[in-house]
């Protein structure tokens, strides 16, 4: 899903099977192994099959094609500097008894969707401007004792911990500073054209999938709240240059592979920049939106 996610976004063509297995192998990935995965996605309604003679093609269904688009400008907009925060957090308190537990867990998934995190237990916290959905949330999910407020750091009783402290800003930190640590040697090899075409594709994917977890970890908490030198705006550089450096390098190889099975279809491959983020645009502080990665 990933890499259909960054070369075949938006498109209607289904792919030859084969092809999709041919790609996987630059990822160790044997054919049985990718076979079952692509069933595997199929029977989970996130591609659709279609058959020419005996031979089988997979396209992004309308649900996986939508949750790629949300997720790709999430993730490629997330970690850049921005300005703006109001200064306003939202509160969201709520109790469930023991025997709700799984109800419990889908609150708290939803939750930290919108950007929050567990001030105490059954008081959470965002940065984000998100009332109207988290009132949605809790009446989805039909919980009748919860209350959500907006309110300035202050205003509302949250006993000696500050709002911030909701996130564990030195692992945050940590997280970040290893991101950057792991990729900077690829970056170097980058600037001095020392990566191929093959190994362009696996690169950018497998930076794509180590970035893609900051937006559930950190809602793109504003700076203002945070430690001075906070790295997340230079570990976004990293992955952009990384990400935007390695695209035609990765398409190429994406087109070479396409062109042995569908030679008719090669010519649609393309990719997205995170400088320039191909679906609609987020503002500070959007509420994260968690898409899985399906495998590669």
């Amino acid at each position: 899903m990933t890499l259909l996610g960054d070369y075949w976004h938006g498109r209607k063509e289904h792919i030859p099977s084969a092809a999709l297995v041919r790609l996987l192998a630059d990822f160790d990935i044997s054919t049985v192994g990718a076979r079952a995965a692509l069933s595997r996605l199929a029977r989970r309604g996130l591609l659709e099959s279609s058959r020419v003679g005996r031979n089988t093609y997979y396209g992004l269904t309308s649900q996986a094609t939508e949750a790629l688009q949300d997720g790709a400008a999430r993730v490629l907009s997330f970690g850049q500097s921005r300005a703006g925060w109001d200064g306003r957090w939202v509160v969201a308190a709520f109790s469930l008894p023991e025997e709700q537990r799984d109800v419990r867990h889908a609150v708290r998934n939803r939750l930290r969707w919108l950007g929050f995190a567990p001030l105490y237990d059954g008081m959470w916290v965002s940065p984000c401007p998100v009332t109207d959905a988290t009132i949605r949330v809790f009446a989805e999910l039909g919980v009748p004792n919860a209350t959500v407020l907006a309110t300035v750091e202050g205003a509302v009783a949250t006993g000696p911990r500050r709002p911030i402290e909701a996130w564990d800003l030195t692992d945050l930190r940590s997280r970040y500073e290893d991101f950057i640590l792991t990729h900077t040697p690829l970056l170097r090899r980058i600037r001095a054209a020392d990566v191929g075409s093959s190994e362009s594709l696996v690169a950018r994917t497998a930076v794509m999938d180590a970035w893609r977890r900051f937006p559930g970890l950190d809602p793109d908490l504003p700076l203002d709240l945070l430690p001075p030198q906070w790295p997340r705006v230079r570990a976004h550089a990293v992955f952009a240059e990384i990400y935007d450096a390695l695209a035609p390098f990765a398409v190429d190889r994406v087109r070479q592979v396409i062109l042995s099975f569908a030679p008719d279809l090669a010519g649609l491959v393309h990719h997205h920049t995170a400088r320039q983020p191909t679906a609609r645009h987020h503002t500070t502080c959007q509420p994260t939106i968690t898409v899985p990665s399906y495998g590669t």
